[in-house]
Order: structure tokens, then C-alpha cells, then sequence
């Protein structure tokens, strides 16, 4: 029933829209579901491309399984120091992640980034990424790497000397001017092929639209993130209104 747990028969109206190429908010909607509930459900059990209804549902019964049994260890998950629902912070880290990786990133980089984006400080050690996401050191490390890469995490030294890695609005204005960055590397790339390929012919025009197109992409991108961040910033710091 929408709104419901997904049952084998919804899942098997997802593989057959993904087989059809449907988008996921037309999946959702002939299922009366939130996009974000087939988007969740296709990532968590492969990708597009490698999603099965019945592996699906097996998982799915597995996970419900484990976490029936999770209570008998401790009777009941701790509270949370801050006071908030556990269990609807842990799904809603998923619904983050899983979002993230619609967009493009790998798993486990998804994973550290929303870990890292749902923290009120904004930043964690490796090993306190470790022991939150449960997975391995050289995971951690293969991911803030390439989250560095990308300009979406800065590593800081905090007072006892342990490196942090932080994601705030600033990484992420960083990030935009980094695809920025890229893009002008592609552009330059593909008017060097203009000559190469001799002006005129159909696969230099090819390239130079392509050319111009991305130039275009990147100075609107570079412009509204440096607008973007000058606007949030001077509200930010914008002094309180006097009550007097």
C-alpha cells in the first residue's frame, strides 16, 4: 500500500520501468510513492542497470531480519546524546546518501560525505568515520581522497593535532569552482581539436559548439557560486537588528 513497505510485486514494477528507461519520478508516481523511495530502493540493491525484484526483496527481508535481532543484544538502541529519534536520523542519512549517489558519486564517497554533512560540527577523524560508517580505514581514505579531489572536503588540524576532515558552505563553493575549473579544462581541449581537425569541417564545429556551450556553463556556474556565497555570507555575519 503507498506509503507502506515496498512489497515483491511494487519491486517488480520498478525493474520492469528501469527495463523501460522510465525515470524514477514516473516510477514513483504509478506507484503512488515519494521519488526519493524508488530512488533509495534502486541504489541501495545495485544501480539501474543491475537492479533484480527478487534479490531486491530477498535483501530487503535479510536487513529486516538483522535489526529484529539487533534489540535482543541491548533490548533497546541507546538514546541519542542529542536528543534526536535514532532511527529517523539513520534513515534519513540513507534517503542523503542514496541522493548523493543519483548524482554521480561512488558509494562509499557518498557515504563519508553525508556522514560527514549530517554532523553538527561539520567535520570527524578517520577513525570516527570508521567506527560511525563501520568499514575499514583504507575505505575512509580512498574516499576522502577522492572527495578532495573534488573539492567537496578540506582536512584541518584540530587542538590535540588529529586530522579532521570538514565539509561546511565554503567546501562546497570550492567544489562548484573546481567543476568550473574542469570544464575550462575540457574547453581548451576541445578548441585545440577545432585546429586539429581542420576549421570548417563538421567534426571541428562539433567541437567548437561543444566549446561553447561549456564556457557558457562555466561562467554562469562561477558567477552564481560567487554570488551564492557573497549573499550568504553578508547575511551571515550581518549584525542583529536593535530591539531598542
Amino acid at each position: 500500500m503507498p506509503g507502506g513497505r515496498l512489497t515483491q510485486q511494487d519491486r517488480q514494477q520498478i525493474a520492469l520501468g528501469l527495463a523501460d528507461g522510465l525515470p524514477y519520478a514516473e516510477i514513483a508516481r504509478r506507484l503512488g510513492r515519494p521519488t526519493s523511495t524508488i530512488t533509495r530502493e534502486v541504489m541501495r540493491n545495485g544501480d539501474p542497470t543491475a537492479y533484480r525484484a527478487d534479490l531486491a526483496h530477498r535483501a530487503t527481508e535479510r536487513r529486516a531480519r538483522r535489526r529484529g535481532q539487533a534489540p535482543s543484544r541491548g533490548r533497546q538502541a541507546p538514546p541519542r546524546a542529542d536528543g534526536r529519534d535514532a532511527e529517523a536520523v539513520r534513515e534519513y542519512e540513507e534517503t542523503f546518501t542514496t541522493v548523493l549517489m543519483a548524482s554521480g558519486l561512488p558509494k562509499m564517497m557518498a557515504r563519508v560525505l553525508g556522514c560527514l554533512s549530517l554532523t553538527d560540527a561539520g567535520s570527524l577523524t578517520a577513525s570516527e568515520l570508521v567506527q560511525r560508517l563501520q568499514v575499514s580505514p583504507a575505505s575512509v581514505s580512498k574516499a576522502i581522497a577522492y572527495l578532495e579531489s573534488q573539492g567537496l572536503v578540506r582536512r584541518e588540524r584540530d587542538e590535540r593535532r588529529r586530522e579532521r576532515y570538514v565539509v561546511d558552505d565554503d567546501v562546497w563553493y570550492q567544489s562548484m569552482m573546481a567543476s568550473a575549473r574542469s570544464l575550462t579544462r575540457i574547453i581548451e581541449t576541445a578548441r585545440e581539436g577545432v585546429g586539429v581537425l581542420g576549421p570548417g569541417t563538421p567534426a571541428a564545429a562539433r567541437l567548437e559548439n561543444i566549446a561553447r556551450f561549456l564556457d557558457f556553463v562555466s561562467e554562469s556556474t562561477v558567477r552564481a557560486a560567487e554570488q551564492a556565497r557573497e549573499v550568504l555570507h553578508s547575511k551571515a555575519e550581518a549584525p542583529a537588528p536593535d530591539d531598542r
